[in-house]
């Protein structure tokens, strides 16, 4: 058994009680555009290939036919690839830029902060954004941060969120 996977198991309970709590969820969109309200206007009669063409599947279409990035399983890699298949052009290559969100670790939810040895962020984190003071006591460097949400999916205590 994996780490990863042990954590998991111990913290399921824990998991679905943290996911009852959420309230407001946050919107974050894909990181090609210069126009918010472009969305709502132009995405309505789109098919969504921007949702399709994305490698690591973490966009998908709301309610209001708006795409809208998920981090619960994977983040995002600024590939292009749904600035390429926006047929709408309102995700487009020359507006890219970060994701416009703040990510941010739960003192109180997280397992390390508890004295539990957990790098489940760390690992994945390209930008190597997440610092821990001694073994323990996981922080976000926030000049060092791209906001991909790599660290969001891969935290087994959902200690993880994001805020505009």
């Amino acid at each position: 058994m994996e780490r990863r996977e042990l954590f998991s198991f111990l913290s399921s309970s824990v998991k679905e009680g943290l996911q009852e709590k959420k309230v407001e969820e946050v919107v974050l969109r894909p990181p090609y555009f210069s126009d918010v309200n472009a969305f709502d206007i132009e995405c309505q009669n789109c098919d969504g290939l921007c949702a399709t063409s994305c490698q690591e599947q973490i966009i998908i279409i709301g309610e209001d036919k708006t795409p809208r990035l998920d981090f619960s399983k994977s983040g995002c890699t600024y590939c292009d690839d749904c600035a390429v298949a926006c047929l709408p052009n309102v995700l487009q290559i020359e507006d890219k830029k970060l994701i416009k969100a703040t990510v941010e670790i739960s003192q109180t939810s997280c397992m390390s902060w508890d004295g539990v040895m957990c790098f489940s962020c760390k690992d994945p984190c390209l930008e190597d954004a997440i610092e821990f003071k001694a073994m323990f006591m996981p922080t976000i460097d926030q000049e060092k941060c791209t906001s991909c949400g790599f660290c969001i999916s891969r935290c087994p205590s959902y200690a993880i969120g994001v805020r505009e």
